[in-house]
């Protein structure tokens, strides 16, 4: 079923696709060795920080705490650090998960009234519920991708010179 999102959601909504393509645009010229050469002290790179939007950020906060899809829950923890990517694992194919964990998520959020409670919780991570309901989850994703954004300018100068948006 899907619910027309009122106009506070499809504000939210519209903040969150900026923030996405802000995260796939910064990264736009860079080459594989690029993406996957770490750019600081703690051995992260572009192409792992990605890895981890799809699958630590927008398929567990929207498939499995908001939908509660039974799936995603059980393969939880699967496949290890999401941080680190294989050197056998395409570009092409993190890229393409993160746009695809991005439609799963918008049609979650399509589907799902803005007060509804969340269908499940992580209490072995994270204790007693801080967030319960779709609007709180999508604020959350919003402020997690955005300062993960920030992280890629930052990775990106330091790569190449390239920045996002500068006003003079």
């Amino acid at each position: 079923m899907t619910v027309a999102p009122d106009a506070e959601i499809q504000a939210l909504l519209s903040f969150l696709h900026g923030q996405r393509r802000h995260v796939l645009g910064i990264l736009d010229g860079l080459d594989a060795d690029a993406l996957r050469q770490p750019v600081l002290p703690s051995g992260w790179n572009c192409l792992g920080l990605v890895q981890h939007l799809a699958l630590d950020v927008e398929r567990f906060w929207f498939r499995a705490v908001v939908d509660g899809d039974d799936g995603v829950v059980e393969s939880l923890g699967e496949g290890g650090d999401a941080w680190q990517v294989g050197t056998e694992v395409p570009v092409a194919e993190v890229l393409d998960r993160y746009r695809t964990e991005c439609d799963h998520a918008d049609a979650v959020i399509g589907a799902t009234p803005a007060d509804a409670p969340l269908a499940w919780w992580p209490h072995h991570l994270f204790g007693e519920p801080h967030l319960h309901t779709l609007r709180d989850v999508l604020l959350h994703v919003i402020t997690e991708t955005a300062c993960h954004a920030g992280h890629l300018d930052a990775a990106r100068e330091l790569l190449d010179g390239k920045r996002w948006l500068v006003l003079t």
